[in-house]
């Protein structure tokens, strides 16, 4: 290396944020960011004369991720608690040369930076919505002009009133925007009219459900490909990043996106390019990001499931769905809509009994207006007349039935002779799944029976070949 090259190499490590550690093959520390010893409570120079063997033995790293790395031979990251008691987010790489690992890079985050941007963000976002509260129009005219803007939302309560208003301040930027909540609350739609209000209007809307590709087709599918393999399309076949081009691009369940696609898709927000799988080629694309997740980010960043530099640039303009047992009033106007469209699905015009309201009023819905949409079909359906009352679909009828199925769904299996325990645990998961693609119509039914992810649910199914018997 010349001096000139490692005067920069010098200059990266000295003043960067993130806090460097080179180590060598053997596990000794080459040099370290100077800003390191306040994090893990040692001289720049202490750390240099050790190796991370001693380090993590002496309870400094906790644990050490170049050693994760020297096992593995592949970048690894995860979360460390340092000698201080701080906790850091660690992500290493290794360097080899001649097939021969000579080197490992890694760099940490004191997470406590992140909390204090979180707490500094979240008093910005509340002096703005007071800003909202104080500078806007007199009742009379906000009145009539939300309930134009607010009709394909169908909301009626003051909070996501304000989240609306909220969003069709921003739509014309090209901010990426975060939308939180609960499974089922709307972020969709919301995403939807957030596209309808923005100047991307007229351009593609392109949804992406994370959690539903699997993840050997999941590269192919965002990126697209040349004809590089069998079976490829003769002019090879854009991704769906490209297909985004002049519109919006909305990633759901993003906490279920793969550490490898985080890698991928943060380089195409940085760079503003894609490239094909089996092309050398960067394209050009345009389009407007939105993202929604279910998910605690921040907690998932500290796990070391999610990338806290993506996590920076996703986190622009976060907005958070409240669930529908905090906003009732939203539930008649949601009740109509509903009965409305199945009205015309099914062709005959029904109305509801005036005692159903109470239910519909009073109940938690932790599935959300989904679970809402989902009892109102069911009543809808096992309405007989022109009245529609509770519903009596949904449910194995009579005690026997219910209790023949929750029978098959729990009795264990017998293990086989010579079967080993992953087999025999993948076996019993193929039992349950299947028993439950028998009983239950949606895959979002089985996440809440089974205690998981819908996504997670529609990944084991594609595994054990399974599919729910509708």
């Amino acid at each position: 290396m010349s001096e000139i090259d490692r005067r920069v190499v010098q200059t990266i490590v000295e003043t960067a944020n993130d806090h460097f550690f080179i180590v060598d093959g053997t596990g000794r520390v080459l040099d370290v960011s100077p800003g390191a010893a306040a994090v893990y409570g040692m001289s720049r120079e202490a750390l240099t004369a050790s190796t991370v063997q001693a380090l993590e033995a002496s309870g400094v790293l906790k644990p050490s991720i170049s050693m994760e790395v020297m096992r593995t031979g592949k970048p690894a990251q995860l979360m460390q608690v340092t000698g201080t008691g701080r906790r850091v987010i660690a992500e290493a790489h290794p360097v080899f040369v001649e097939g021969r690992l000579e080197r490992i890079v890694s760099r940490s985050r004191d997470l406590t930076d992140l909390q204090l941007l979180q707490d500094e963000y979240a008093l910005l976002q509340k002096r703005f919505s007071e800003h909202l509260r104080r500078n806007q129009p007199g009742p009379a005219s906000q009145d009539g002009e939300l309930e134009e803007m607010l009709e394909a939302l169908q909301v009626r309560s003051s909070v996501m009133r304000e989240l609306a208003l909220l969003l069709k301040r921003v739509a014309p930027s090209d901010a990426t925007v975060l939308m939180l909540g609960e499974s089922g609350v709307g972020k969709t739609v919301f995403a939807r009219q957030l596209h309808h209000w923005s100047r991307r209007s007229e351009g593609p809307f392109i949804e992406v459900n994370c959690g539903a590709i699997p993840d050997n087709l999941f590269e192919s599918e965002m990126f697209g490909y040349q004809r590089a393999f069998s079976g490829a399309a003769r002019q090879g076949k854009a991704g769906l990043l490209e297909q985004a081009e002049g519109g919006t691009l909305f990633l759901d369940e993003l906490g279920e996106l793969p550490l490898l696609m985080q890698t991928k898709l943060l380089k195409v927000i940085q760079d503003g390019t894609v490239t094909r799988l089996g092309d050398t080629r960067p394209r050009r694309v345009d389009f407007r990001l939105v993202v929604a997740t279910n998910q605690d980010l921040a907690s998932r960043v500290e796990e070391g499931a999610f990338r806290l530099d993506l996590y920076y640039r996703l986190n622009v303009i976060p907005v958070t769905l409240p669930p529908l047992r905090e906003r009732r009033e939203d539930i008649p106007a949601l009740v109509e809509s509903c009965i409305e469209r199945l009205n015309q699905r099914y062709g005959r015009q029904k109305l509801l009994h005036g005692s159903v309201w109470s239910e519909l009023m009073g109940s938690d819905w932790p599935g959300n207006v989904r679970e809402l949409e989902n009892w109102l079909e069911r009543a809808w359906l096992s309405s007989a007349g022109d009245v529609i009352e509770a519903p009596t679909l949904g449910e194995p009828s009579g005690s026997m039935a219910a209790n023949h199925t929750s029978a098959e769904a729990t009795a264990p299996l017998a293990m086989a002779e010579d079967e080993s325990l992953k087999a025999y645990l993948a076996r019993t998961e193929r039992q349950v799944l299947a028993t439950l693609c028998r009983q239950l119509s949606s895959t979002y039914a089985m996440a809440e029976r089974l205690g998981v992810s819908q996504p997670s649910v529609v990944r084991k199914l594609h595994r054990h070949g399974l599919r729910i018997q509708r």
